[in-house]
């Protein structure tokens, strides 16, 4: 038989017999009720591959697993147990399998059903737990201070540390000021009826109980249109674009629809015999479609990537660096053996260039989208040319593979010689002299880029860990992944959301009563990391032996005019007044 008839006689086989038939099946899989532990009669939206209910009878997010004969669902990456489920009401009775044992869990997360399927009910209140805390010094006036309920003891880092926990929000207040020295916080639901308990009885039993006892969550998940599929005869589900389905099996079919016998589903040979003839034409339709549709995605493909780097290269013509390709960065990186860091963005390896220049390889995440941020950040550096900006030397971008390649500095960031309080003093050449000057390098570099371009560039990340020092200890300015372009005749720009570190982010990022975004954002971190450089410790430090030193910005703002020594090695007087330039620097900036 030619190879074209044969295609035909299978493609036609397989129309004929095999939607019928997948979707008889469809509809005997969802009509499936599995039963896990105390729960039974499980029905859509809910489905589980352990359970026998296939993904296509179920809503997304209501995944089951059934662990121990007990059932479990994850939302929003914390799993709990289901305790009940009500189809009439649309409601779930779950609580946290982590606080299952105890009040100790080994990772904090919140439970939170933003973004979800799924949402509180009215008799639902947070509880708020804090793990980490000190033992709270409370002032005389603050009387507000009762309503932080009985502590608890919680063994972090192989050490018991005190713990409490609060009814309700109280961030933003005195109480909320003090629980913020906490290590952590976890905030979680419980019932109405657990608060009312906890209230009257404040003690650790008591708060495992109301964890215990769980919460109820309402569910939204196309509950009229299942309605309507089910009083019509059908089974609800969803179809390969995750689109609602009502699965039937028409009378028409005969003997295909399944047969109910009080020993379950029975399924004549008829339906098993023409399944396997339709998955047979389907396999073969398929793998010759799929070739097909393979070969023509990978032409597609290149064709789009080839158009996106040919754009790019033409919009920023001359200003663009070279282009390597992935297996060229390999070969400089030698198959990525050096590491040198890891940051949230990606993996800094240290290369060469066949010349024997040594070089940083900047290795990004998995590229999502079609790398227009990538190309951003290229975009922002390629247009910079200043000693106290990092150079771009060349990129690379095939599909998800996304590198940048930067000239090596041999110091690494400015961070390992502000908190190594070891190596700050026995490094003799980060005296306050070359501080001085690298606080003064980075702010010409900021204001190169503020001003000394054609267009501004905001970089919204400032920080030591962002700042690199080569040989001679010059201060590079560096990642510029969260930067923005804008024209240097706008004065506030827009963002859809806040930018930048914790710690180094200036308040208008946060809260638009602050003043609009604009170049002067970079400039409140300026200061915030001066601060650093000048005090070797971080701005917000809970390691400090006094509360008042805790915000450093605060403190060295007050006691700036009574000369305090901030090194315990003292400093002569020409370093003392460096020193005092650049406190009052700081604080201006800020």
């Amino acid at each position: 038989m030619h190879p074209s008839s044969c295609f035909i006689f299978f493609l036609s086989l397989f129309l004929n017999f095999f939607p019928k038939y997948v979707f008889a099946n469809s509809f005997l899989s969802c009509s499936v009720r599995p039963s896990c532990g105390s729960i039974s009669n499980i029905d859509y939206p809910f489905w589980g591959s352990d359970l026998n209910r296939p993904e296509s009878c179920g809503y997304p997010g209501f995944q089951l697993h059934c662990n121990e004969n007990e059932p479990e669902i994850t939302i929003m990456d914390v799993t709990y147990r289901v305790l009940a489920i009500n189809n009439s009401s649309k409601t779930l009775n779950v609580s946290r399998t982590d606080y299952r044992d105890d009040i100790c869990p080994t990772r904090f997360q919140n439970s939170s059903f933003e973004n979800s399927p799924f949402q509180y009910t009215p008799d639902t209140r947070n509880i708020s737990l804090y793990y980490g805390c000190q033992s709270l010094a409370v002032p005389v006036n603050l009387t507000s201070i009762r309503q932080i309920s009985h502590q608890f003891e919680c063994p972090i880092n192989e050490r018991n540390t005190m713990g409490y926990y609060v009814i309700g929000d109280f961030w933003g207040t005195a109480v909320g000021n003090y629980l913020g020295l906490c290590s952590d916080r976890v905030i979680i639901p419980v019932p109405n009826s657990q608060v009312s308990l906890l209230e009257r009885n404040q003690n650790p039993d008591a708060l495992e109980e109301a964890v215990k006892v769980g919460f109820i969550l309402q569910w939204s998940a196309d509950d009229t249109q299942c309605e309507g599929c089910l009083n019509d005869g059908g089974q609800c589900g969803r179809n390969s674009t995750g689109e609602f389905e009502c699965y039937y099996c028409p009378e028409s079919e005969g003997d295909l629809c399944p047969k109910r016998s009080p020993g379950g589903n029975n399924i004549p040979a008829k339906l098993g015999q023409g399944l396997g003839i339709g998955i047979a034409g389907a396999a073969v339709v398929g793998i010759l479609l799929g070739i097909g549709v393979l070969r023509f995605r990978q032409q597609r493909q290149k064709m789009n990537d080839h158009a996106e780097i040919e754009a790019f290269i033409k919009k920023f013509g001359s200003l663009t660096p070279r282009r390597y390709f992935y297996g060229e960065i390999k070969k400089m990186t030698n198959k990525f053996s050096d590491k040198l860091g890891q940051g949230g963005y990606g993996t800094v390896y240290k290369g060469k260039f066949p010349d024997g220049r040594l070089v940083a390889v900047k290795v990004l995440g998995e590229s999502k989208g079609n790398g227009e941020d990538f190309m951003n950040e290229v975009a922002s550096v390629s247009r910079t040319s200043h000693v106290n900006i990092v150079t771009l030397l060349g990129f690379c971008f095939e599909r998800s593979k996304r590198a940048l390649v930067y000239e090596f500095m041999p110091h690494g960031s400015l961070d390992r010689f502000i908190y190594d309080r070891v190596l700050h003093h026995q490094n003799r050449q980060l005296e306050w002299k070359t501080l001085y000057d690298i606080a003064v390098g980075i702010a010409r570099g900021l204001e190169y880029l503020h001003q000394g371009c054609n267009t501004r560039i905001l970089h919204f990340d400032i920080k030591p860990h962002n700042i690199l020092l080569d040989g001679n200890f010059c201060p590079k300015i560096s990642d510029f992944g969260l930067s923005k372009l804008c024209e240097r005749m706008e004065s506030v720009i827009s963002m859809a959301c806040a930018r930048g570190t914790i710690g180094y982010i200036a308040p208008e990022m946060v809260c638009r009563n602050f003043g609009g975004v604009s170049y002067k954002s970079d400039v409140y971190s300026y200061g915030m990391m001066v601060l650093e450089m000048v005090g070797g410790r971080k701005n917000i430090d809970v390691g400090v032996s006094q509360t008042s030193e805790i915000y450093f910005p605060s403190w060295i703002y007050s006691n700036l005019d009574r000369s305090m020594n901030l090194d315990p090695n003292g400093v002569t007087d020409e370093e003392e007044e460096i020193r005092r330039k650049l406190i009052i620097v700081s604080l201006w900036c800020i």
